[in-house]
């Protein structure tokens, strides 16, 4: 599978067909193109077994293209602790602090695809808690990310996703905070939690860590949405960033479909428009789109 270049945005009217318009921000982030080549380049420069920390990015394409190239995904930190040589590319959604001690400790040698973002997160943890303040981070406790930033924190760092939870928090009065997002939320949601947090007596440092990229492709979903029949959506089904596509173009759009590749796609949902729009998330790679935007074009 060759890298491709970032998409390029085409809206195209066939004599017979609908409208179709594609997101300029659609596909790999500078940070997940990073970290896929990464890997690539390292198949055939080493003699050394290739493993990821987790799959790379979440595209299921990309993760079985590499498999296939002899790169094998290591899940869990027993796995890291058994594991005495070989390469270790850490992935672009990065990893706890002691992901790096365990591979230091049994001689395995570390490349570091960590999105440069992400990467800053980290930096933010370390600092924050050596100043005294408590990070607090808004986004997904589930995912590897925030499970990341998390190990990078200490004891008390804490991670929320609902104002229902900021409610719940009860720490002390005037107890210092440096609130912090995963790259990957809805700013709109980053927003109305961070003012939550505004209406309490907490000593508040506010950090907007959502990536440039994020709210660029999110802003373009939205308006696409807003202007179109219907809406495609394509992305791996664990991508966060693509999720959150899904949730903002829905509201803007009632046709909206997620798919993971033009397997999924079914040209029957919108046989009857006059307008479809398409993007995707992050780690979609630049041909899947091609792909369906073909399709969606000869179709009609």
């Amino acid at each position: 599978m060759s890298q491709p270049d970032h998409f390029v945005s085409k809206s195209v009217k066939n004599q017979e067909g609908p409208r179709v318009i594609v997101a300029k921000t659609a596909g790999f982030c500078f940070g997940v193109k990073k970290a896929v080549e990464t890997v690539y380049q390292q198949i055939g420069k080493t003699s050394k077994p290739i493993y990821t920390y987790g799959p790379i990015i979440h595209n299921e394409e990309v993760v079985k293209d590499l498999e296939a190239k002899g790169v094998k995904v290591i899940e869990s930190e027993e796995q890291l602790r058994n594991l005495k040589e070989g390469v270790v590319i850490i992935r672009s959604h990065g990893a706890a602090r002691r992901v790096y001690d365990i591979l230091e400790a049994n001689g395995v040698e570390i490349i570091d695809a960590t999105c440069p973002f992400v990467k800053k997160i980290h930096r933010i943890a370390q600092e924050q808690n050596q100043a005294g303040r408590r990070l607090i981070i808004i986004g997904n406790e589930a995912h590897p990310e925030v499970e990341g930033i998390k190990g990078w924190g200490n004891e008390h760092t804490l991670v929320v996703e609902t104002p229902e939870q900021i409610q719940k928090l009860a720490l002390p009065e005037g107890e210092k905070l440096c609130i912090v997002s995963q790259t990957t939320f809805n700013y709109k949601k980053f927003q109305d939690l961070v003012e939550k947090f505004s209406e309490t007596r907490y000593d508040i440092l506010v950090l907007n860590t959502i990536c440039n990229a994020t709210q660029e492709r999110q802003v373009e979903a939205k308006r696409i949405a807003s202007e179109v029949d219907a809406m495609i959506v394509i992305g791996g089904k664990n991508s966060s960033n693509t999720q959150k596509l899904y949730e903002i173009c829905q509201k803007e759009c009632k046709n909206t479909y997620y798919i993971q590749t033009l397997g999924d796609f079914d040209p029957e949902c919108v046989n009857s428009v006059r307008s479809i729009g398409i993007t995707a998330g992050a780690s979609t790679p630049n041909y899947i789109i091609e792909e369906v935007h073909t399709n969606v074009r000869i179709k009609f």
